[in-house]
């Protein structure tokens, strides 16, 4: 085999959603922080992302994560998040894989039946609770970054549809939220194409007309996800929805470039922000557990276990619980002659 680039990886999947974990062919990545780090990634070295996310060797559903050595004494390890779109600071989905990783790998000592850890991320650092049987990491809970929502109940102009009425909401990613039925839509596969193409237009126009600043790090703005959501039952405490994760801004002018897929769990950092939301309106308290399902009927488990606020914004941490499991181990390679060195993208799903 000729090569000039070898990656290890462990493939899993959180809640049916895919999250590639890389544990090997990386050393380091400059920047004193995971944030810097992750703006390092984005900024000068893309081509791995591309590489692991784009086909033959990715698919656009998927997403990937680096392990990386902490820069926090207190971090038993670190992580940058890399999906379609972005670099984003915090996943629910891909904290859960990556957890599941290091302890089924054995890079982090395993302890039954709970392996607590610590990990460096660059939205800061997250406690985790990883429940083990056998070797096995049955759930994992970590206690998000704090989550608060920008605008309640703001109006946008969404071409086509009019007006629509959206939340804007931070739960490690802003998210903009919208109600599926005010498009005819239900969080079932069979509006999965639909909920993506939708989802991803409510995003754009709240990240046109809408500002979101988050007020800790001015360098995190705007929306970048779209999230449509199923009705709130209040006395159990249950809703569904469906995240939409579009590959680039739209175009408004040529629909034909638009491309995207859902993201195929019920999203951990969708879920926070969600909890947020309701919060603010009164119908979700702290120490509640919220049951989120996605489109395929997955679910994680949230619970909003205190108050606080983020640079003088009321906020509240969430926790959130799932379960994710290895599906292989790869090793990637690049061949010198391969005319696909960064991988490539084709607009034929939606």
């Amino acid at each position: 085999m000729r090569s000039r680039r070898l990656i290890q990886a462990v493939d899993l999947h959180a809640a049916g959603e895919p999250g590639r974990v890389i544990v090997g062919g990386v050393l380091d990545v400059p920047g004193e922080t995971m944030f810097r780090k992750m703006q390092y990634l984005e900024r000068h070295a893309d081509g791995l992302r591309k590489l692991m996310l784009r086909e033959p060797r990715g698919y656009p559903a998927a997403n990937c994560n680096l392990v990386l050595p902490p820069t926090h004494p207190d971090a038993d390890a670190g992580f940058v998040i890399m999906e379609q779109t972005e670099y984003p600071p915090m996943s629910g989905t891909n904290t859960i894989c990556t957890v599941t990783a290091l302890i089924e790998t054995g890079m982090v000592t395993a302890v039954e039946p709970v392996t607590e850890l610590t990990l460096d991320t660059p939205a800061g650092l997250i406690q985790v609770q990883a429940s083990v049987e056998g070797g096995k990491v049955t759930r994992v809970t970590f206690e998000n970054v704090p989550a608060f929502p920008v605008h309640l109940g703001a109006k946008v102009e969404v071409p086509t549809f009019g007006e629509v009425e959206v939340d804007v909401s931070w739960g490690g990613m802003f998210y903009a939220i919208a109600d599926a039925a005010r498009f005819g839509l239900r969080i079932v596969p069979e509006h999965g194409r639909e909920l993506a193409r939708v989802g991803a237009m409510v995003k754009q126009a709240a990240r046109e007309q809408l500002e979101a600043v988050h007020p800790g790090n001015p360098e995190i703005r705007q929306a970048s996800i779209g999230q449509l959501t199923g009705p709130f039952d209040r006395e159990t405490r249950t809703a569904a929805n469906a995240v939409s994760v579009a590959v680039g801004d739209l175009d408004w002018s040529r629909p034909e470039t638009w491309t995207g897929a859902l993201d195929r769990s019920p999203c951990g950092t969708g879920t926070s922000a969600r909890m947020a939301a309701l919060h603010a309106r009164g119908l979700l308290g702290i120490g509640e557990d919220f049951h989120h399902l996605g489109p395929v009927g997955t679910e994680f488990v949230g619970r909003l276990i205190r108050k606080t606020t983020v640079g003088g914004v009321p906020a509240v941490v969430p926790t959130i619980s799932g379960t994710a499991w290895i599906t292989g181990t790869a090793q990637y390679s690049v061949d010198p002659g391969d005319p696909f060195p960064e991988g490539f993208t084709v607009g034929d799903i939606w």
